[in-house]
C-alpha cells in the first residue's frame, strides 16, 4: 500500500464559492472545503455571523493537494491570478473584511514561499498587492449548502456572472495545471 502524500493550503480570495470552483479544477488537488478562519467568535461561527463582518473571520477554502503534482508556489500563483489581490476587503461587489485577500500558512516554509510569491506577483499589477499573510488558526467548515456550490448551482446567476469568468481566466493562464 502506497503512502498518500498531501499538504494543505488555506486561502481567502473573496467569496469562497469562487475560490472553491477554481481549485476544484486544479491537477493534484484532492479536496477543497469552504470555510472560515482568521477571526474570533464564541463557539462555531455561522455564515450569517461571518457576513456581518463582526467576527473578523475570512471566507476561505482549505485545499488538500499533492506536492509531487503541484507545488505550494503554483497553488499561490493560481490563487493570486484568479482574484484581485490589490483590493482591501473587497472582491467585485462583495465588500467586507470577510472578503479579504489572505494566505494562511501552516509552517515557516509556507510563510517564506507566500512572501516570495507576493513580491513576485506584485510587479504584474498596477496597484500594490495587499494580500495578508497570516499564521493559520482554527478552521471551521462552512455549512453544507456552501460546499461544492458551483458544481451544484452552475446555472445560478452569480455563478454565470462571477464564477464563470474566473474559470475562463484560470483556463487561459493555467491550462497546463488543470485536470483533464
Amino acid at each position: 500500500m502506497q503512502n498518500k502524500i498531501s499538504e494543505v493550503a488555506t486561502l481567502g480570495g473573496g467569496c469562497f464559492w469562487c475560490t472553491e470552483a477554481v481549485f476544484q479544477e486544479v491537477k493534484g488537488v484532492s479536496l477543497v472545503v469552504s470555510g472560515y478562519t482568521g477571526g474570533a467568535a464564541p463557539g462555531r461561527p455561522t455564515y450569517r455571523e461571518i457576513c456581518s463582518g463582526l467576527t473578523g473571520h475570512a471566507e476561505v477554502v482549505q485545499i488538500t493537494y499533492n506536492p509531487t503534482i503541484i507545488s505550494f508556489a503554483d497553488i499561490l500563483m493560481i490563487f493570486m491570478t484568479t482574484h484581485d489581490p490589490t483590493t482591501l476587503n473587497r472582491q467585485g461587489a462583495d465588500v467586507g473584511t470577510q472578503y479579504r485577500s489572505v494566505i494562511y500558512y501552516y509552517n515557516p516554509e509556507q510563510q517564506k514561499v507566500a512572501q516570495a510569491v507576493v513580491v513576485e506577483i506584485d510587479t504584474y499589477f498596477e496597484n500594490p498587492v495587499i494580500t495578508e499573510i497570516s499564521p493559520m488558526g482554527i478552521f471551521y467548515n462552512a455549512e453544507k449548502d456552501h460546499q461544492d456550490y458551483y458544481k451544484n448551482n452552475t446555472s445560478q446567476g452569480y455563478c454565470q456572472v462571477v464564477i464563470n469568468p474566473k474559470l475562463a481566466r484560470l483556463r487561459k493562464l493555467h491550462g497546463d495545471k488543470l485536470k483533464s
